[in-house]
């Protein structure tokens, strides 16, 4: 197979920036106009902002570049765009290595935060080579693409940024690590629901303050989660195995879950569910949205009875790393290819271990150590931290009738933390 030879480097090129109101035909009245002349196009860059359009182009006309510049400053007077021309050498400049895609969210998105984020990935000597928008709303995000990081460094960085300007910021490898199938495990208990189940159960015996003090410090790290889970459960002694039904209906699901699981189906990813709380609860949860994998603790059950006991291993901190590994192997996909999202101490092993950690509304102590922290009340937002936008979202439901339940709207500035269940 013949190669096209590489551009000359000391070829005279256009870069041209068209800015101006956008309207339908304005792209390829420009490309006719300039193909006249043999143009070839080395780059090219277009956004629409608000009906507002700008183009960007890097061109090649080699003995015809005067001829060039003139067509297309004429074709830009007639369609009453804004022309700048820079002549210049040779191709676009090569990219540095160390590829990454930086997804910043708000509510809102504040100017200086962006400058302040902007203002770090130079200190880095990294470089942001394109911006888009991901969703304006329930929540403003953006995805930028860095080039010359280094990832962990740069993730170490912006987290500072994002604890000082009040945004959640995600930074993962870019390049092919970007694309592709991958395993994502969530938590149940106040990530994927609202609720903790051990506090739910434990209010039908008139234990409920007790038990949810109990896992409060559990949550935070403060006390070793397998002793503090038996402790709670031991509480439960005598309930009626006829409440676990009675709670499975109380259970709400978080905004956005219904959402993200869908797209994430379709996109073909696999999902599962890893839980410190229990099977009884989790398995129906998982079957009505469509989730085969689950791995959750067993509540033991004598003559119609809790016995205050749990059977088998206890799936603590590091029981949910086995389980996210042995998801991932079942799936033939590589640690880097996962995602784990959690909110409380028993999850820090898994997070730390998937390709992506995604804290979401979770206690200090796992914001401070995960990956990505999102601290919006939508969990539909880890769509984003992979790269998907609200539109694609949209488009996907509009073309299967499945409309994309409107997020709920916060009835003062602070954003909500408990939503109704026809938001989720």
């Amino acid at each position: 197979m013949s190669e096209e030879p590489l551009p000359q480097q000391d070829e005279e090129t256009l870069l041209v920036t068209l800015s101006g109101d956008d309207r339908p035909g304005v792209t390829s009245t420009l490309f006719d106009a300039i193909a006249g002349v043999g143009a070839e196009v080395r780059d090219l860059q277009q956004v629409v902002v608000r009906g507002h359009l700008t183009l960007a182009m890097l061109l090649a006309a080699g003995p015809q570049t005067d001829q060039l510049d003139t067509v297309i400053r004429r074709v830009a007077h007639t369609l009453d765009l804004k022309a700048k021309i820079r002549r210049g050498t040779g191709d676009a400049p090569h990219r540095a290595a160390g590829r990454a895609a930086v997804v910043v969210i708000g509510a809102p998105l504040g100017a200086g935060a962006v400058a302040a984020i902007s203002a770090r990935v130079a200190g880095h000597g990294a470089n942001i080579d394109r911006i888009r928008r991901l969703s304006r709303y329930p929540v403003t995000t953006i995805e930028l693409d860095v080039s010359g990081a280094e990832v962990p460094r740069l993730r170490r960085e912006l987290a500072l940024e994002a604890a000082a300007h009040g945004v959640d910021i995600a930074v993962s490898a870019g390049g092919l690590d970007r694309r592709g199938r991958r395993l994502v495990v969530m938590d149940v208990d106040s990530t994927l629901i609202q609720q903790e189940v051990i506090e739910l159960l434990a209010d039908r015996c008139g234990r409920g303050p007790e038990v949810a003090a109990v896992t409060e410090r559990a949550m935070r790290g403060e006390l070793d989660f397998a002793e503090s889970l038996r402790e709670r459960v031991a509480t439960l002694e005598g309930l009626d195995v006829a409440v676990l039904d009675d709670v499975r209906r109380s259970v709400v699901l978080t905004p956005g879950a219904r959402t993200l699981v869908r797209t994430l189906t379709r996109l073909g990813f696999t999902v599962a569910l890893v839980s410190g709380g229990f099977a009884e609860i989790v398995e129906p949860i998982a079957a009505d949205l469509g989730i085969d994998l689950v791995e959750a603790n067993h509540l033991e059950v004598a003559h119609g009875r809790l016995t205050g006991r749990v059977t088998g291993d206890v799936v603590d901190r590091a029981g949910k790393e086995r389980a996210l590994r042995r998801f991932a192997a079942e799936a033939g996909l590589p640690m880097s290819r996962t995602v784990a999202v959690g909110d409380g101490a028993n999850d820090l092993d898994m997070l730390a271990a998937a390709g992506l950690g995604v804290a979401f509304n979770a206690k200090p102590v796992v914001r401070e150590q995960a990956h990505a922290a999102v601290n919006v009340p939508y969990l539909d937002a880890v769509l984003f931290l992979l790269g998907i936008t609200r539109e694609e979202i949209e488009d996907a439901d509009a073309a299967d009738g499945t409309p994309t339940p409107a997020p709920p709207v916060p009835t003062s500035p602070a954003l909500p933390t408990r939503f109704d269940p026809v938001s989720s």
